[in-house]
């Protein structure tokens, strides 16, 4: 019975690159695929391209590339990443240059785009957005991208069409691993069962390292050896959809039944009914099976019919937000940060500074957990924080400076003050028709 093995070379944008590198040289791999973009990450990328239009792909392509290019060459490996961003044809430009300068030949790279429906929005004015609960047409802020959640069909065709490496916009994260499934074994796309088999491996592989023990570990706990050197999980796959996770021997990180049933729960909200666009995947009867040191076994993966909707991130300009932090030592530390926490609140007011939401953290005091009647033991340190939400980067500029005022206008003894103003790009979701997104590829060859 035919199988592939494919391999994770990524779980975000700034992933480590050593253990792609890896998997790529020790896996014995058909493919490997670069999960890289978040919900935000995609509307940054746009913010890129509108200042340079031939930017806009992630900010580690070359970084990648220069490594991978090569080493997948003389293994063979195919690969495919949505490192495209907000534009996989300047990242195929990119590669094919690389891989020129590299003196690689006989390389074909795909660009699979189509995600971008910014100009579609028109006719959603009036849909619902998640996150607000009003339409669209009231979302406050200035709208840089839009871009939907599609599935597998644009790099199948590519594959089908002898694509080596091939780079998308957003695509969901199990549609990289799903499609070179769907594309070897021939599998029906609408055989629902095999499409949430598949979806399973890639939502086990699209984290990279979180399936070998990475976000899993805890000392004392759950120990994990050689987090140093964490290898990232290999998926083998038959034709039936029958699967182990592994990893490469001589790799740090364990993979384990628990740290794949970790890894299946997260950010799917509901195991019966996880949406993507290819299925809706129900993993509620799945079971997995240590079959030897760091092989799993996965089994039980079923789905049911995709639905007529699409999911789209929308990236606005949302706010600044500015910041300013300085640290308090010794006997008395904490009342003196409290008592530079009042002077900059009333300052703020003082100076009228403008501001939607205002945060003042003592860090390892109450900076995660707004514990304000929590019984403390005295601290030796602490580090004040004060963090607002503004409408203007002038406002947001006040805040830091007034912590850094604080060296010479406060309680004693502050020291390491720190500021800083960033404009915030914040997503929102709405859904659209499927049939208003139509997934288009290129091609570029390095003869």
């Amino acid at each position: 019975m035919k199988k592939i093995r494919i391999g994770s070379g990524a779980g975000y944008a700034g992933d480590r690159l050593e253990p792609a590198l890896e998997l790529i040289e020790k896996g014995n791999l058909d493919y490997i695929s670069f999960e890289c973009l978040a919900e935000r990450t995609i509307a940054i990328a746009q913010k890129a391209k509108l200042v340079n239009p031939d930017k806009g792909y992630n900010g580690l392509l070359e970084h990648r590339m220069d490594k991978v290019l090569p080493l997948a060459h003389e293994h063979k490996v195919k690969v495919i990443t949505n490192m495209g961003a907000a534009n996989p044809q300047s990242a195929v430009d990119v590669i094919c240059k690389m891989a020129e300068e590299k003196g690689i030949k006989g390389l074909k790279v795909a660009a699979v785009y189509g995600d971008d429906v910014l100009e579609k929005l028109n006719k959603y004015q009036d849909t619902t957005v998640w996150e607000t609960g009003r339409p669209l047409s009231e979302l406050q802020g200035e709208i840089i991208s839009a871009n939907v959640y599609m599935g597998i069909d644009g790099i199948v065709e590519a594959l089908k069409n002898g694509a080596d490496i091939i780079v998308t916009g957003r695509v969901s994260d199990p549609a990289l691993f799903l499609a070179p499934l769907v594309y070897e074994f021939g599998w029906d796309v609408n055989n629902y069962d095999l499409m949430g088999k598949g979806t399973l491996i890639g939502h086990l592989l699209e984290c990279g390292g979180q399936s070998t023990g990475g976000y899993f570990a805890e000392p004392g706990k759950k120990d994990v050896k050689n987090l140093w050197q964490l290898g990232f999980p290999i998926a083998e796959v038959n034709e039936n959809g029958e699967f182990i996770i592994t990893k490469v021997e001589s790799s740090g990180g364990v993979v384990s039944k628990d740290t794949v049933t970790e890894q299946m729960i997260y950010e799917i909200h509901d195991p019966t009914t996880y949406l993507t666009p290819d299925c809706v995947a129900d993993f509620s009867n799945v079971t997995f099976t240590e079959k030897g040191k760091d092989v799993v076994e996965a089994k039980g993966a079923t789905g049911r019919e995709k639905t007529d909707t699409l999911k789209v991130s929308i990236g606005y300009k949302d706010c600044f937000i500015g910041e300013g932090e300085i640290s308090y030592a010794g006997p008395g530390c904490l009342d003196r940060a409290k008592l530079a926490a009042e002077i900059v609140e009333k300052r703020l007011e003082l100076t009228k500074v403008k501001y939607d939401e205002l945060r003042i953290d003592f860090i390892g005091i109450n900076s995660i957990y707004k514990n304000h009647d929590r019984k403390y033991n005295v601290p030796e340190e602490v580090r004040l924080r004060v963090a607002a939400r503004t409408r203007t980067k002038y406002d947001a500029d006040q805040i830091g400076n007034e912590v850094e005022t604080l060296y010479t206008n406060g309680p004693a003894g502050g020291g390491g003050a720190t500021k800083t103003v960033n404009e915030i790009v914040s997503v929102a979701s709405i859904l659209i028709n499927r049939k208003d997104v139509e997934a288009k590829v290129i091609y570029k060859e390095v003869q």
